[in-house]
């Protein structure tokens, strides 16, 4: 029992370690709070079109510097200053447009820029933010997110970024807010040469400098969130395929470090196996004309749009180990499902706020098991997302607070699984979940979304008002419970621990045949021959017979 229970809570540290748990457990909040989550008076009257990120990486000084040139369309009566975010010890050195410097008046990790000039409605400007300093570094990538400034086996620098809820103006400055996405990009980074880096979209150009350094240009012609921009810097060899995918073909790139391209070769075959799976499931890959990359890194991985890091040290499992407890979870690696199933919801369905977080985590965790049902057929796939059920540990919602940059409970990964899977079964009909979902990819595609949004589409494409049904699982910690009692051949029922007006129909066995029951807050009854009664595990419920 002893060695169980340690077995156990390392799942559990484990899982609930995939989230960014810098923002978890947070009750009181700042005005900077504010000022990082909300949509400020000097975020809203304009609106991003292009980003070009141009930086210098020193790696022996583990510093950066450089500049990001915002194009931006104004589309309301400007304020008097610009929002452009940058987290201390970095630094915004000066601010230029129309070939004047700006005054920048820091507060916090918000800077506010004067812009004197007019700026009428429906114009794009352009402004230089210039910037230069010693990135905050990551201590347990990705969880606490920044710079990871590592080496490889032969002594060669290893480096990558990652910023998911912390934010990526922790090492580049931007508009950092999940609302409002940039419409395309150029990623240009110089580094030392001998190394290589990789970032999001398609390599543009490699330019060899004369002071011993490269610069690499790529280019983003999709929409992009902010935290999904990276910069992988190694001593990497690539190889490639070609995927025949819904829309064509589809460019697949796998960037690793020279030692590990063998078995690389062989453990990257999950890739097409996961595009082909979640092509079927959520529609076509939503960025062919960035292509697709893994590309691996020095910390376990995240969900980079079009750049997908990978750091599962080529294991099955998260690590080489079941989240499910079934052994269903080692028919994959969990980091190139997972993350890569991000593409679908993330990076194409984004949430506006990060209260709303439950919508790339939830869904994502659920593609985990619909990569199963694929290959492996619909019973698998159930073994794993009911397995993952013990690590839902129901400690507050899933939604978290707004305008504060707030997630919410890192049950959103597996409660959210779970509730889909639930849902699934309220629907009855496999064909036309998986065209809801692939129909979400169609309607949000490329699109920033709230929780509303989403609820109202399932609820008008399942054909069910499924008001209560979210309320229950996304806004509270309580899981219904079917109470009930079996008497003189007469079940007696009711649910319990529920929000008013919930009354979710559940699928149970009774005397060997399936059949739906309709419980309420109020008892029902209904006679039966025997007291043989099952519900069915594929409800995320609890139970409990008097």
């Amino acid at each position: 029992m002893k060695n169980f229970l340690l077995a156990f809570s390392a799942i559990l540290l484990i899982s609930t370690g995939h989230s960014q748990g810098l923002l978890q457990g947070k009750e009181k909040f700042t005005h900077q709070d504010t000022l990082r989550g909300s949509i400020t008076p000097e975020r809203a009257w304009w609106d991003l079109t292009y980003y070009h990120l141009d930086i210098e990486v020193k790696p022996e000084l583990k510093f950066i510097s450089g500049k990001n040139t915002i194009y931006y369309k104004v589309v309301s009566e400007p304020n008097e200053f610009m929002q452009i975010d940058l987290q201390q010890p970095m630094e915004i050195t000066k601010a230029i447009q129309d070939g004047k410097e700006l005054e920048v008046q820091v507060e916090g990790n918000a800077n506010f820029i004067l812009i004197p000039t007019k700026q009428n409605i429906g114009y794009i400007k352009s402004i230089e933010i210039h910037y230069n300093g010693y990135p905050r570094e990551a201590k347990r990538a990705p969880w606490d997110g920044g710079f990871s400034w590592k080496k490889d086996q032969n002594g060669k620098h290893f480096i990558a970024t990652s910023c998911q809820g912390l934010g990526a103006s922790v090492w580049w400055p931007n508009k950092d807010h999940m609302y409002d996405e940039v419409d395309s990009m150029l990623i240009s980074v110089t580094n030392p040469k001998g190394l290589t880096n990789v970032s999001n979209g398609r390599l543009r150009k490699l330019v060899e400098n004369n002071n011993n350094t490269v610069t690499s240009h790529w280019f983003v012609s999709n929409p992009i969130n902010n935290y999904g921009v990276n910069v992988n810097i190694g001593d990497y060899t690539n190889f490639s395929e070609v995927f025949k995918g819904e829309k064509g073909d589809l460019d697949m790139n796998y960037y690793v470090l020279k030692e590990n391209l063998e078995i690389a070769k062989d453990h990257f075959k999950d890739a097409p196996k996961m595009m082909k799976a979640f092509e079927h499931w959520f529609g076509p890959y939503p960025f062919y004309e960035d292509s697709f990359k893994l590309v691996e890194v020095p910390y376990l991985g995240m969900e980079h749009q079009s750049s997908v890091t990978y750091g599962n040290q080529y294991k099955q499992g998260y690590l080489g180990r079941d989240l499910s407890g079934t052994g269903w979870g080692l028919k994959f690696d969990f980091i190139i499902i997972h993350e890569a199933g991000h593409e679908w919801f993330a990076n194409n369905i984004t949430n506006k706020d990060i209260a709303d977080m439950w919508i790339h985590e939830g869904f994502t965790s659920y593609s985990e098991n619909l990569f199963l049902d694929y290959y492996y057929g619909k019973e698998a796939s159930a073994d794993y997302v009911i397995g993952t059920r013990a690590n839902i540990q129901n400690d507050k919602p899933l939604i978290g607070a707004y305008n504060v940059n707030n997630e919410g409970s890192s049950d959103m990964y597996y409660k959210g699984a779970n509730m889909l899977h639930t849902l699934r079964q309220l629907i009855e009909d496999d064909e036309k979940w998986r065209q809801i979902l692939r129909g979400l990819n169609s309607e949000f595609y490329h699109q920033t979304v709230t929780t509303k949004q989403i609820e109202d589409y399932l609820s008008e494409h399942s054909g069910i008002d499924l008001t209560e049904f979210f309320n229950q699982y996304l806004r509270t910690t309580k899981i219904p419970t079917l109470e009930y009692e079996i008497k003189k051949r007469e079940l007696k029922y009711r649910w319990t621990d529920i929000v008013e007006g919930f009354d979710m129909p559940i699928q149970v066995n009774i005397d060997g045949k399936s059949e739906w029951l309709f419980p309420k807050a109020e008892w029902q009854t209904k006679k039966i021959s025997s007291k043989d009664f099952k519900i069915d595990r594929d409800f995320y419920i609890l139970s409990k017979e008097i």
